[in-house]
């Protein structure tokens, strides 16, 4: 599988805060922005899969809501998830 346990512990381990810290804005965004990179490459792919874009439209909402929520709390932080992903906004 794509993502397994030692990927998400990679994952938390760069972004968050330490190899448990599973539950920060920083590690779901990252969490997030993995699963929507290889989705993105199966739609390349299979353009007439319908459920994977469904669930690929929801992963990107959810991580547009917890960058929202960064940028209201604390935009230095946001502004570093950004960065290190290389993400648009």
């Amino acid at each position: 599988m794509y993502l397994d346990s030692a990927k998400k512990t990679e994952l938390f381990t760069t972004y968050g805060k330490g190899t448990t810290d599973t539950g920060s804005a920083e590690s779901q965004i990252a969490l997030f922005s993995f699963r929507i990179k290889n989705l993105t490459e199966h739609m390349k792919q299979n353009r007439k899969d319908h459920s994977t874009e469904r669930a690929l439209t929801g992963l990107v909402g959810k991580r547009r809501a917890l960058l929202n929520y960064l940028k209201k709390r604390d935009i230095n932080r946001y502004r570093d998830i950004v960065k290190a992903l290389g993400l648009r906004k």
